[in-house]
């Protein structure tokens, strides 16, 4: 998978950011789903997503239990996860790394490194290199 037909949950509860992410993604083509909460970003990580942004600041579950549940499931527990979140505390950080984030990213962000960090990402899921 080269990113192409690659399916990316993004989940935040700022609509702008999600508007430009799905956007920015569909150029590269990824096929986009979007979350605006912790509750619905669950629901629709049992979809099975390619690879899952997620913010740590959210309502009703928040990013971090959202990361736990996601890595603590058998059958999502593979799936890569990029936090990307305005948190940028040491202990957000390694907090997030050790309930098995693949990837941190600080708001605000640079898209094209964060989209070169979900290929990178969905590459080595695939068993590319």
């Amino acid at each position: 998978m080269d990113g192409a037909k690659a399916r990316v949950l993004i989940c935040d509860d700022d609509p702008l950011l999600l508007e430009l992410m799905e956007f920015r993604l569909r150029a590269k083509g990824y096929e986009v789903d979007k979350a605006m909460d912790g509750a619905e970003a669950l629901s629709k990580a049992q979809d099975r997503p390619d690879i899952i942004v997620l913010d740590a600041m959210m309502p009703k579950v928040d990013g971090i239990e959202v990361l736990a549940r996601v890595k603590g499931d058998p059958a999502l527990s593979e799936t890569p996860v990029v936090m990307l979140t305005a948190r940028k505390a040491e202990k957000d950080i390694v907090s997030a790394l050790e309930k098995g984030a693949d990837d941190y990213l600080v708001k605000p962000f640079i898209p094209e490194e964060l989209l070169a960090r979900l290929a990178r990402l969905i590459a080595r899921k695939s068993g590319k290199r």
